[in-house]
């Protein structure tokens, strides 16, 4: 499918979707393979495949996970990306999962002020949520993505033929992704997850539906100033429990806590029924995602005042006005807040 905007681009879904690497990168002198030790094999036979394609590719070792967002990492990388002599004419390529498609295409947007980059994710979380889009990221000290560009993907080619062999815990992980987006707007998405909540059957149509909700947002919004916000459903609670944790919790974990919470702080402003928010927290859990966070409260809502999506000194989040109907709550009642925070703490 085709991702709109002021660069468009191509979103390749289904399995061997990688084998579309050497059509992409056709004429291009030099490839970078940004990739963790965990994907050696993959990132090896990528850049043996490009090699014989003629183009001149060798692979950039990164730590696993979000231990790849670091300032310290990208500066080891942007060294050797120099050491390779890549200049505007070249690329970039990220395979792994999330965090290392978020570092390479931070280093494809900073490097020369900005070269292609093709993410290759083979997490679910990568496929849907990460990879798409154009958001790329490191963390600091003050909180998760908070120095980052917006740099569209020359293509993105999601491989489910890797989804195969990813661990449980990771595969569900990435369903919290794909479940906000059918509570955001694409109900035959929730329809697909009561059938089967582990999301093993209908894998390949729940990826196309959830990266179609993401490529309609980014098309529009791609600077997220409007549309594209919604996208960040669950996700003000999700970065600050992240962040208080150390990135020690899975972003699809801490995301379908933040789900549960926002859906109950809807409910506490009247936008959402009864039946509703337990529709959040009865998917979810028999998704096998947690429910609940037990945390410093006046800590997180610390952090949340200074997630990306914050406007000043106001506290904002993506909240429901109905299914399928995201809106952005500013400032809310504390008393609301506090009760969603007693209803995820629990």
């Amino acid at each position: 499918m085709t991702v709109a905007g002021p660069t468009p681009y191509e979103v390749v879904i289904g399995p061997g979707a990688q084998a579309e690497l050497v059509l992409v990168l056709a004429g291009t002198p030099q490839a970078a393979v940004v990739h963790a030790p965990p994907l050696a094999a993959a990132a090896g036979a990528a850049v043996e495949t490009l090699q014989t394609a003629g183009v001149a590719a060798e692979a950039v070792v990164v730590p696993d996970g979000e231990a790849a967002k670091t300032a310290e990492v990208a500066a080891r990388a942007w060294e050797e990306l120099g050491r390779l002599g890549l200049t505007r004419s070249d690329a970039v390529v990220g395979i792994g999962g999330g965090a290392v498609t978020d570092l390479a295409g931070f280093l494809a947007a900073t490097w020369t002020r900005g070269i292609r980059v093709v993410q290759v994710p083979t997490s679910l979380l990568g496929m849907v949520d990460a990879a798409v889009g154009g958001k790329t990221g490191i963390n600091t000290g003050a909180g998760k993505n908070l120095v980052g560009a917006f740099h569209p993907p020359a293509a993105v080619l999601a491989d489910t033929d890797a989804l195969t062999g990813l661990p449980e815990a990771e595969f569900r992980s990435g369903l919290a992704e794909v479940v906000k987006c059918g509570l955001i707007a694409d109900g035959a998405i929730l329809d697909l997850l009561d059938d089967d909540p582990t999301g093993r059957t209908a894998t390949e149509e729940l990826v196309a539906r959830a990266v179609q909700v993401k490529a309609d947002a980014v098309g529009e919004d791609l600077y997220d100033l409007g549309r594209r916000e919604f996208l960040n459903y669950g996700h003000t609670l999700a970065h600050a429990i992240e962040r208080v944790e150390d990135f020690g919790w899975r972003h699809g974990e801490a995301v379908a806590v933040g789900l549960v919470f926002a859906a109950e702080l809807a409910g506490q402003a009247g936008l959402l029924t009864t039946a509703d928010v337990d529709r959040h927290r009865d998917l979810v859990a028999a998704m096998g995602l947690p429910t609940t966070y037990a945390g410093d409260w006046a800590q997180l809502q610390a952090v949340m005042r200074v997630d990306k999506k914050a406007r000043g000194a106001s506290l904002r989040f993506v909240v429901l006005d109905g299914l399928g109907k995201p809106m952005i709550l500013t400032d809310p009642d504390q008393a609301w807040l506090d009760a969603a925070w007693s209803a995820v703490s629990a």
